[in-house]
């Protein structure tokens, strides 16, 4: 039998959901590599060039040795296949990323886009639904897309 979980609760910036066996426990860097996965996904299928780019992007956001950026990106995999409260989840976790955080998000988001060549309109679809679902305003939507122009306009 399933316990049902308690209520959730942040030790820091970790958000700890206990059942009556277990706990688990969720934080920023798990919350972005989901993030990331999800927008992969968002045309059906992840190819080889995304998940290059979202290991990439975990190792150099977090400072994570490829071992494991490569398991946090399998975590965030398994869980998003799991975890059917998980949209709730990424909410109450949103709430610990200020607005810097999110443009960051919102740039490595538009990064996994764009990694196969690509921009798939399911894919911009499930960036507006990150977005969506962390809160980033328009206005940091904004700044995320000239940003991320900025950073890979071709002179």
């Amino acid at each position: 039998m399933i316990d049902a979980p308690g209520v959730p609760r942040f030790e820091g910036s970790t958000l700890v959901i206990e059942t009556g066996s277990e706990t688990e426990t969720y934080d920023s860097r798990f919350f972005i590599a989901v993030l990331l996965v999800c927008v992969a996904q968002g045309d059906g299928t992840i190819s080889e060039k995304e998940t290059q780019k979202m290991l990439q992007l975990v190792g150099e956001h977090f400072n994570l040795e490829s071992a494991e950026s490569l398991a946090l990106i399998m975590r965030a995999m398994t869980n998003l296949a799991d975890n059917p409260d998980l949209n709730n989840i990424l909410r109450q976790l949103s709430t610990v990323l200020d607005d810097q955080e999110k443009e960051d998000v919102a740039i490595m988001l538009l990064k996994v886009v764009a990694a196969d060549g690509k921009a798939d309109v399911d894919e911009m679809e499930m960036v507006s639904t990150a977005g969506e679902i962390i809160n980033i305003t328009p206005e940091i939507m904004h700044k995320a897309f000239d940003r991320y122009f900025a950073e890979t306009r071709v002179d």
